[in-house]
């Protein structure tokens, strides 16, 4: 079950922000982006992430990730496959940045741990 609420939560967010925050952003411009991201993404955090919906144990996943895939499906669903592989090079410049900031954060982790051990 906790899996479930694992896909659940996170597909509920990536419709959310798929559906809601272009409509928003489109009527009320910037403003309407703004308070788009801070009510959708501030509520399924709060859902996910505070009341536990989210699961986060073992293999860390956020909701980014169901976001994602509901923007690339999206796509899919509505143009087509040749929308999906006409992704493939986005979604490769994802998986690098999201590479790049893991081997970042696991070095800020090393250097903050050694500048505490040394300090001590």
């Amino acid at each position: 079950m906790k899996h479930l609420g694992t896909i659940l939560g996170t597909a509920i967010a990536g419709m959310f922000v798929m559906s809601v925050w272009g409509a928003f952003a489109g009527e009320y411009g910037i403003g309407g982006g703004w308070f788009a991201g801070f009510a959708i993404i501030g509520t399924m955090w709060f859902l996910n992430h505070f009341i536990g919906i989210h699961n986060n144990d073992g293999a860390w996943v956020d909701m980014a990730v169901g976001i994602g895939m509901a923007g690339t499906m999206r796509g899919v669903f509505e143009q087509g496959i040749e929308a999906g592989i006409a992704s493939m090079p986005t979604l490769g410049v994802v998986l690098i940045g999201g590479v790049v900031g893991g081997v970042a954060a696991y070095k800020l982790e090393c250097y903050l741990a050694e500048k505490a051990n040394s300090e001590v």
